[in-house]
């Protein structure tokens, strides 16, 4: 018997057409993107969505393992969509927003070699790397 996986929207709860706007906003937008941007162009796209939906949505699918979440300078969380469960880092530009994927191997090691070492389980890390992109340093 053949399975296919549950979608996005399935894994975050009940399957509401608003929660499908949201994620499909979300998997269209370039980069990351703040809850209240994300927002405005489902208002100005014509969807009749409230803001605290956009707020339990993005969240739901953060803590679904479907969206990566980055901080501002201003501590603002911004979302960008995440295929699948996997775990990824990103080098965030502070100016304009542009995320990047990083590779981490030396963070997930070190991570899993300071669980090991503790004796702790189901140990969770954030690392946020920030700086300027080169589009924003020569601009």
């Amino acid at each position: 018997m053949v399975t296919t996986p549950p979608d996005d929207v399935t894994l975050i709860g009940r399957r509401t057409a608003q929660r499908a706007t949201v994620l499909k906003a979300l998997r269209e937008a370039h980069g990351f993107v703040g809850a209240r941007t994300l927002h405005a162009s489902l208002e100005a796209a014509g969807s009749h969505i409230g803001l605290s939906t956009v707020y339990r949505t993005l969240g739901a699918l953060a803590a679904a393992d479907r969206a990566d979440v980055v901080r501002t300078r201003v501590g603002e969380r911004l979302f960008r969509h995440r295929p699948a469960a996997e775990h990824r880092h990103y080098l965030l530009c502070r100016d304009c927003g542009l995320g990047m994927p990083i590779d981490a191997d030396d963070v997930e090691s070190w991570a899993e070699r300071i669980a090991r070492s503790s004796g702790f389980d189901e140990v969770e890390h954030t690392v946020e790397l920030t700086g300027i992109c080169p589009d924003c340093r020569a601009g």
